[in-house]
């Protein structure tokens, strides 16, 4: 891990104004955040639509060129889909540094991406003091198609992973010719990003907080969310009698850690505000 915390730079797209206290432009977090969350969603402009398009998709960050590399650094963002998909074939053909553009653009297509977690539902006196804890991001940068067969090799093997600790090495690998030709993956340079966290209990108004008969008939907490994976179901054909100890050890350990956020989340009070330089 890099010996000071590295930061994303802060651009106006990725800045985050409303309860800006609650930011983070922290690679750790962001990437934490990013690596832990099942589902990501990417939106980018398609030419020919009147609306941008947002897609759910599997990724997870890394580096091929330093493998053992971890949250902290710098790192890119790979994403795994169809290879003749609408996004593949726009990465594929996207290309910066065309003649309207600015010396040295970065290539690719320019795509976001947004990961959250809910951690609990925060049940204040009032409606308007509701909120959730949370943890989120957003990542901004360029896609395009990994062609080099050893990174696209390894950005498999790290978003299989990604689903189930281990799982690569204990399934057929290497992959098929066919399957290589019908699979892409998007290697994605990051520009910039940001992070957007709340923790504790709920913050209600000093009247109602005053106000003993409010206070005395509404209950007022967090309830802790968090993943749960169930027992394993085999499937039709499997064969292995016993669930592999690589999952059962995953899952015991994945229940565990998100219920542990959850609850550490529920009862960690959020940073005091910085002062702004006007104040």
């Amino acid at each position: 891990m890099p010996s000071i915390e590295l930061e994303y730079p802060t651009k106006p797209y990725s800045k985050v104004n409303r309860y800006d206290s609650r930011a983070s432009y922290a690679l750790e977090t962001i990437h934490q955040i990013v690596n832990t969350c099942p589902i990501l969603h990417v939106s980018f402009t398609v030419p020919s639509s009147p609306f941008p398009t947002i897609l759910p998709m599997i990724g997870q960050m890394g580096s091929f060129a330093r493998p053992s590399a971890d949250t902290g650094d710098v790192l890119e963002l790979y994403l795994h889909g169809y290879v003749s998909s609408r996004i593949m074939n726009l990465s594929r053909n996207a290309k910066g540094g065309s003649a309207d553009s600015a010396a040295g653009e970065e290539e690719g297509l320019p795509i976001c991406v947004a990961a959250s977690h809910v951690d609990g539902l925060v049940l204040s006196l009032t409606p308007n003091s509701h909120s959730y804890n949370y943890r989120s991001a957003a990542l901004f940068g360029h896609a395009s198609v990994v062609e080099d067969v050893e990174e696209k090799l390894y950005a498999m093997e790290l978003i299989t992973n990604s689903v189930v600790r281990d799982r690569y090495r204990h399934t057929r690998v290497p992959p098929t010719r066919a399957e290589m030709q019908s699979t892409s993956v998007l290697r994605v340079r990051i520009a910039a990003g940001s992070a957007k966290l709340r923790t504790g209990f709920p913050s209600d108004d000093k009247a109602d907080r005053d106000d003993s008969e409010l206070v005395d008939r509404v209950w007022t907490g967090v309830v802790p969310v968090h993943l749960t994976l169930g027992e394993p179901v085999p499937g039709p054909y499997n064969r292995v009698q016993e669930v592999p100890a690589y999952l059962q050890e995953f899952r015991t350990d994945f229940n565990r850690d998100s219920r542990d956020a959850a609850v550490e989340a529920a009862t960690k009070p959020m940073t005091a505000a910085k002062p702004k330089r006007e104040d």
